[in-house]
């Protein structure tokens, strides 16, 4: 291509002749069509003015720049007509321009390189994309972004770049981009840099990108490195909101770097001293200070003791005497609370305290504040199946079992001769301090009425009674002390005598008795009556005054029959 440096050559050096054999030499190298450079050499408000090297100057209107022309600049041009009717030179940049567009629209396609443009229009399956010169293309939904886009107007408007899928469909041109493939690449040159530099301690900047239950992830220009909720801060939080916030930007320490697996691990916590290097000079096990109940959980209480050292009141560490379902019922968060340390592990950062460890075991002297055999009124806290509580003091129960509610009485329930919130005089009958269970009874306040019977009516005595029931296999006759005892089937009737059927007929509930007793076990509560034995004896007895009168009699009359023989 030649220039026009012919036009500014001396007039003294060439003449006329050799001006007009160049500019026709000029002249014709070009051909119209080609892409030709030229000079600005004037702008003004309509137009910007080329030296094309042809015998006049080309123009451009100012509006096919999309930038600002400057004088000296060179632009390419695709050169329409060396001489128009009027006798100028038309060359056009918009064409020109199209035609380097497509080249390297075309090189871009070829060796996957990107492009630029801007989306500016949601279609079914995707986006219109303007790629410049008025070509659009289009791109679809899957292949807009790395993760889902959740509201597809945000893509909107976005100035970035893609690479070209395909430029034409069956002979006809049909550009499909993607930026989801762009985005991964230039992620992953971003990603092979910062590895290749970064250094454990650096402090780098990020942003705050979103959250998961375990802390959150952090834009670090394109790829995400990790702030564990356990990096935040040497303190415990429950979530990482507590403590940053979506957008947030932050200044972070490059902690662990796992360049393998892509991952990047950062902390805030980092900036400052872990304050468990210096617990052993400020604690030691069995120490008693101070902290604040920073959360609540179900299985206990977490307590701060400064900045950075927190430890578990376990729920079983908090009272000695009261049954704790959940830390809320005797504690509240910001409560400053008494601790006793009762053990620690400075590698693992855990801290076991304990609250009730502070006072005195109640249980301790348990058997002292309460011998065995002491006398005390208390109300009846509530009711179990087996027997009823009674609140000794705050937290301390005593167990009224239905066997040691009364000697003679068989209660299936405690409600059926007590109701909750009434007092009653009970006696502490024992006391299990490595259990923690004290046993109470009221039927010890008495003596026990079996041993006074067994001394009373000892094993064949006769005494009185009233039948209770009567049963198949016998029938249950009331004594002495309201002690109820059994007459087996056998021992009601004399088999020689009478059948059973015709013995029970003789009797019915509430007929008063006399029965012999023929065992009697207090330890069991056991009691054995004869109605058998007992007319046994009493038909003995009455043989022996039967023999006995009769005796006499013989005695008597012999006598007389003697007294009156002499008499005679």
């Amino acid at each position: 291509m030649i220039s026009g440096d012919v036009r500014k050559l001396p007039k003294d050096d060439i003449n006329e002749e050799e001006l007009q054999e160049q500019y026709i030499k000029s002249f014709q190298s070009v051909a119209e069509g080609q892409m030709i450079p030229g000079k600005i050499v004037e702008i003004n408000s309509e137009y910007v003015f080329l030296d094309v090297g042809l015998k006049s100057e080309g123009k451009i209107p100012i509006d096919e720049f999309t930038e600002p022309p400057e004088i000296g600049e060179t632009v390419y041009v695709i050169l329409i007509s060396k001489e128009s009717k009027r006798g100028e030179v038309i060359v056009s940049k918009k064409k020109a321009d199209e035609k380097i567009f497509w080249k390297n629209l075309r090189q871009a396609f070829d060796n996957h390189e990107a492009v630029a443009g801007k989306i500016d229009k949601k279609i079914k399956g995707g986006y219109e994309v303007d790629l410049g010169n008025g070509l659009r293309a289009f791109m679809p939904q899957s292949k807009a972004d790395i993760s889902r886009v959740k509201d597809s107007e945000e893509l909107l408007n976005l100035d970035t770049h893609f690479y070209v899928d395909r430029l034409y469909n069956k002979g006809k041109v049909n550009i499909v981009i993607t930026r989801k493939e762009w985005l991964e690449d230039e992620i992953k040159k971003k990603k092979e840099k910062f590895f290749a530099k970064a250094r454990i301690d650096d402090v780098i900047e990020g942003t705050v990108k979103s959250f998961t239950s375990f802390g959150a992830f952090i834009d670090l220009g394109g790829f995400d490195g990790l702030l564990h909720i356990n990096d935040m801060s040497w303190r415990h939080i429950t979530s990482p909101k507590d403590l940053v916030s979506l957008n947030d930007k932050l200044k972070l320490k490059l902690i662990r770097l796992y360049p393998e697996e892509n991952k990047i691990n950062l902390s805030l916590k980092h900036f400052t001293e872990d304050p468990w290097t210096h617990f052993e000079e400020k604690y030691q096990v069995g120490d008693v200070i101070k902290g604040h109940v920073t959360k609540l959980a179900d299985f206990g209480a977490f307590i701060e003791l400064e900045e950075g050292i927190e430890g578990l009141a376990h729920i079983s560490e908090l009272s000695w005497v009261k049954r704790i379902r959940h830390p809320k019922e005797v504690l509240h968060v910001d409560d400053q609370v008494e601790i006793k340390i009762l053990n620690y592990d400075i590698q693992q950062g855990k801290l076991s305290l304990g609250i009730k460890q502070v006072y005195s075991n109640p249980w301790d002297d348990i058997d002292k504040r309460y011998p065995v055999g002491m006398r005390l009124t208390r109300k009846i806290k509530n009711f179990a199946s087996f027997g009823a509580f009674l609140e000794l003091e705050e937290g301390i129960d005593g167990l009224l079992h239905l066997d040691d509610m009364s000697w003679t009485k068989k209660i299936k329930h405690p409600s059926e001769i007590f109701q909750e919130g009434q007092e009653i005089e009970v006696s502490i009958i024992d006391v299990d301090k490595e259990n923690r269970k004290i046993k109470l009874g009221i039927k010890q306040l008495e003596e026990n009425p079996w041993k006074a019977l067994a001394r009373a009516f000892p094993r064949g005595s006769v005494i009185d009674g009233e039948i209770t029931g009567i049963t198949d296999f016998g029938i249950f006759a009331k004594v002495q002390g309201n002690i109820e005892g059994l007459i087996n089937k056998v021992n009601i009737f004399d088999q020689n005598v009478e059948t059973l059927e015709e013995a029970l007929a003789k009797y019915k509930v509430g007929d008063a008795i006399k029965v012999i007793v023929s065992d009697i076990k207090p330890a069991k509560q056991k009691l054995a009556l004869s109605i058998r034995e007992y007319n046994r004896k009493i038909q003995q007895e009455e043989m022996v005054k039967y023999i006995h009168d009769d005796s006499t009699e013989e005695k008597s009359t012999l006598a007389d029959f003697i007294k009156d023989k002499s008499t005679n």
